[in-house]
């Protein structure tokens, strides 16, 4: 409008925007309104409280007419959502609509109609609103599963339908300015914090019989079981065993098992497992899943039956873990035993009467399934009977075969190998508890062909898909690796039927073959898997071979070149994580067990370096292996041709083996925590000790040394320990002490090598040799001191020769405590001195070395005086010659010829002479070649000159003379 019509109509009206009554000119006017305001619009109708009181009130005739109308109002006015401000008075009208259905059916459409509304969005006007109404929202969303009491089967399925748009949530169906929708997940954790869950779980106990209600209970316990707060809500419920137990009610839909079992499964994963297990762990519960898994095994035949199968038998294994789980008291384990079993063995059952697996995947799946729950059911020893009666072995051992050509079967190839790997696997956890059906199979005679089988070179392609079938593709080693497993475990058992039985049918001489093809053709690519098989193999001839003589003797000289192969492996790889860690610890096993006792084989031991390498891997390997080969060491000193092999091994820098071995000894004290002063000496305590003597150090005043001789080779664990009276079959810590440690076998070896004359020791390893040396009398004399204090303790009192007796032996075991530390100072000082001879010859080398760069020097300076100064050549000059000619001899022979040796005007006092040069020797003045046989009578001529041949002397004792030709 123009300025003249704007100032007109701010002229007609009144200050308060009204037009001026009486104007000429009437304007209309439109008014602003705010978001709030316009918000507001769609709640300031509906005063909440005064519907509270009306449905409150009891008195009036028409009270039901007004309460229904003012709750269809509320119903109207909140059709877009419920705002978290109301939400706690909405939830009460509806719980006060749900109180009167009982007497008044028609509040039934209102509850409903508000329940529904509970499914649409809550809407917040503030971003806080949703912390700040948090507790009002999980206490009114808690109500629903209290309504559920309420009985009236309309409600409670509006009450699920309503819970489970929770997890379905819409938009809005008309967007209200000034408000937001409350977050997706806001109402399901409101209903965790509300423990919804729980109340929900109490509610099925109301259901019993009521089919369409129960179901829609499960559809939403199902939906609330995906969180883990819930799960733990439902599980103190217990919520399990009261699904579990309704499994087999009647459902024609087939909707109650499937839910049921996927809620069993949530609860497994997101809450205690083992609480659920115990839940589930009772003979309800177990008969109600045997009848659901008998129906489905014999009677299902859809996609979907066969899945639902398969679930409820892994729910099965699970509670099958717990060994309080009445399963045999239920026949649920015979019946798995038969189904696991009826395809490979023939059963007149009529259970399985013409029933038959196909090669789908679910079916497939059983199986693995019933052999893996066949394995955690045989832990229960009274299944042991049921497992014979079902002829488990005989079923699992039909897999144990190579594949038959033109054979058809029912499995693929690809299925086929799985369940023979799985098979084998089982027999090793089942084959042990039947020995009798393993043997009664001939077990040992299979799984050796079958091993002849995997080792041959016949065209087969493994497809490796399955865990058991790792590292497979393209070969037969996970058949190999399984059936050494079983072999392994057969042999553990010690029962000499068993071993007799492999040794008879040449299972040593075959392992050591398959051994030695498997080294001759290396793969980088299964390495970890061919180290695991090699690492059986030794285990299983090891257990074969201990403790008999004659099985060592078929190990032979095959065998001991098998081990040292495996002992010339370059240390570095014991730190690959490969395995070879496991191949040494087997190696050595086979050491002691295959070798040692037997005289022909320790000898080629022997002679194959075999205690080379023993030390090298000493020397090398970490101390867990120290222990064993130790162990060997000692065994192997027993053979008079082991000491010259000891003494002459050289490690790093020229080490020797006693040296090695002293150095173990100081490595594993300094690790039990034994005090040894810095030289290594038995500690010295202080001047009040019993125990103490006198020394003279050189260069030192006298001192008075005291000495911890009572307990020389006590650990820190020791001394922590507080002594107490054991009985007399209790071995005391002083005992346990030598079995826990290597310095026993330390003291063993080097015992047996002789104190006396160990090599290459220095002063620090003859030190520790003292200690060494005496360590059976310490320990001797600390298990006496162990007896001496529980005496005390036990406030015993010896007789007196006892107590004399004790007193001498503790004394005597002080007195060597006494002698090992003289003698060790004793050492100490030797050494001090040698050191100080050592550090004058050193000193007097290097002063001799200062006086040669002297004289040195001196001669330079007068050799440069005489080329730079005539007159001092001159002198020089005249001395030489003066010299040269008084150390002439002055009587000359006759007839010889004299030469001069110096050139006359000459003023140097250099070496100097003729040079004569000499192209080339006539043959004639030579006589031939120097390997004439008379060269020996050539003589030089008197005139000098060139060697001439002479004519040979026939009598050497009338001499002739000779003249020059």
């Amino acid at each position: 409008m123009s300025t003249a019509e704007a100032a007109a109509s701010a002229e007609a009206q009144e200050p308060d925007g009204r037009p001026k009554v009486g104007s000429s000119r009437c304007v209309p006017v439109v008014g602003v309104v705010t978001e709030d305001e316009v918000a507001q619009g769609f709640f300031k109708s509906m005063d909440l409280n005064r519907v509270i009181k009306l449905l409150e009130e009891t008195n009036e005739n028409d009270l039901e007419e007004k309460q229904l109308q003012s709750v269809k109002k509320l119903v109207q006015c909140y059709q877009n959502g419920l705002p978290l401000r109301d939400l706690a008075q909405i939830f009460k009208i509806l719980n006060l609509c749900a109180g009167k259905i009982e007497n008044q059916p028609c509040f039934i459409e209102s509850a409903c109609d508000i329940l529904k509304l509970c499914g649409l969005p809550f809407l917040k006007k503030k971003a806080s609103d949703e912390i700040t109404y948090a507790e009002d929202t999980a206490n009114s969303i808690a109500l629903l599963g209290d309504i559920m009491k309420i009985p009236s089967s309309e409600l409670r399925i509006q009450i699920c339908k309503c819970i489970v748009d929770f997890y379905h949530a819409e938009p809005p169906k008309k967007h209200i300015t000034g408000y937001q929708q409350a977050s997706s997940s806001y109402k399901i954790q409101m209903a965790e914090v509300g423990g919804l869950a729980k109340t929900m779980v109490q509610s099925m106990t109301l259901l019993e019989n009521q089919l369409v209600e129960k179901l829609w209970v499960l559809k939403v316990l199902q939906h609330l079981s995906t969180s883990e707060v819930n799960c733990t809500l439902m599980m103190k419920a217990q919520a399990a065993s009261g699904i579990c137990a309704h499994l087999n009610d009647s459902d024609p839909s087939g909707q109650l098992l499937f839910r049921s079992s996927e809620i069993l499964w949530n609860l497994l994963e997101k809450s205690s497992k083992e609480e659920i297990i115990q839940q589930l762990s009772n003979l309800e519960c177990l008969l109600s899943l045997k009848e659901v898994f008998k129906n489905l095994f014999m009677r299902g035949f859809s996609h979907y039956d066969r899945q639902l199968r398969n679930d409820i038998l892994v729910i099965t294994t699970v509670i099958a873990q717990n060994p309080g789980a009445p399963m045999i008291e239920s026949g649920f384990t015979r019946d798995l035993i038969l189904f696991a079993t009826f395809n490979e063995v023939k059963s007149q059952n009529p259970l399985v009467k013409g029933l038959k697996l196909s090669n789908s995947y679910e079916d497939f799946e059983l199986k693995k399934l019933l052999f893996n729950i066949i394995v955690i059911l045989c832990k229960d020893l009274p299944t042991i009977q049921l497992l014979i009666d079902g002829n488990v072995i005989l079923a699992l051992f039909t897999y144990v075969k190579k594949p038959e050509k033109h054979k058809i079967i029912e499995w693929s190839a690809a299925q086929h190998e799985e369940l023979q790997l799985h098979a084998i696997a089982t027999l090793s956890s089942v084959a042990p508890l039947l020995i009798e059906e393993y043997m009664s199979c001939q077990g040992n005679a299979r799984v050796l062909a079958f091993l002849e089988w995997c080792e041959n070179d016949d065209p087969f392609f493994s497809h490796g898909n399955s865990f058991h079938g790792m590292g497979g593709r393209g070969n037969k080693f996970a058949q190999m690796r399984y059936s050494l497993r079983l072999l392994r475990a057969m042999v553990y058992l010690e029962d000499e039927t068993i071993n007799q039985d492999l040794c008879e049918k040449g299972a040593i001489q075959q392992l050591i073959g398959m051994f030695k093809n498997i080294i001759s053709k290396p793969n980088e690519k299964e390495e970890a898997i061919l180290l695991e098989i090699q690492s059986d193999i030794l285990l299983i001839i090891s257990g074969l071979c201990e403790h008999h003589i004659q099985r060592k003797e078929f190990f032979g000289t095959e065998g001991v070149d098998v081990i040292i192969h495996v002992m010339r492996t370059d240390p570095k790889k014991l730190q690959s994580g490969l395995g070879y860690n496991v191949l040494l610890f087997s190696t050595l096993d086979s050491i002691w067990c295959c070798i040692l006792g037997c005289y022909p084989s320790e000898d080629y031991f022997l002679e194959k370096e075999g205690i080379f390498l023993l030390l090298d891997l000493l020397a090398l390997s970490p101390k867990k292996f120290c222990n064993l080969i130790l162990g060997i060491m000692v065994e192997f000193c027993d053979n008079p041709k082991t000491t010259a092999h000891v003494n002459a091994w050289r490690g790093k820098k020229d080490q020797t083996a006693a040296s090695l071995l002293i150095k173990l000894w100081r490595k594993e004290e300094k690790e039990l925590g034994v005090k040894r002063d810095k030289s290594g000496k038995i500690t010295e305590l202080g001047r009040n000790n019993d125990c103490c003597v006198f020394k003279e150090y050189p260069y030192t005043r006298q001192i008075l040394l005291c000495y911890d001789t009572k307990k020389p080779l006590f650990t820190s664990f020791q001394e922590e320990q507080k002594l107490m009276p054991l009985p007399a079959n209790c071995p005391t810590i002083a005992v346990m002490d030598i079995t826990e440690n290597i310095r026993a076998k330390i003291y063993a070896v080097l015992g047996k090598l002789d104190f006396e004359n160990l090599p290459g020791l220095s002063a620090e390893d003859f030190v520790t040799l003292c200690i060494i040396h005496r360590y059976l009398d310490f320990k001797i004399g600390e298990i006496w001191n162990e007896i001496h204090e529980e005496i005390k303790l036990e406030k015993l009192r010896p007789v007196t020769a006892d107590s004399k007796n004790l007193e001498a032996i503790v004394t005597a075991s002080e007195n060597i405590g006494k002698m090992v530390a003289s003698l060790q100072s004793e050492m100490i000082e030797s050494q001090a001195r040698q050191d100080v001879q050592t550090e004058q010859k050193v000193y007097a080398k290097i002063q001799a070395t200062n006086k040669q760069r002297e004289l040195a020097n001196k001669s330079w300076q007068n050799f440069l005086a005489r080329t730079s100064n005539a007159k001092t050549l001159k002198k020089a000059k005249r001395l030489q010659e003066k010299a040269i000619e008084s150390s002439r001899y002055h009587e000359r022979p006759q007839n010889a010829i004299f030469h001069r040796t110096d050139i006359k005007g000459l003023n140097t006092t250099v070496s100097f002479g003729r040079v004569v040069t000499v192209e080339s020797t006539p043959a004639r003045l030579l006589g031939g070649p120097l390997a004439d046989t008379d060269i020996a009578l050539k003589k030089l001529p008197i005139r000098g000159g060139a060697l001439q041949r002479v004519k040979a002397v026939k009598n050497m004792d009338e001499p002739k003379k000779i003249s020059p030709t």
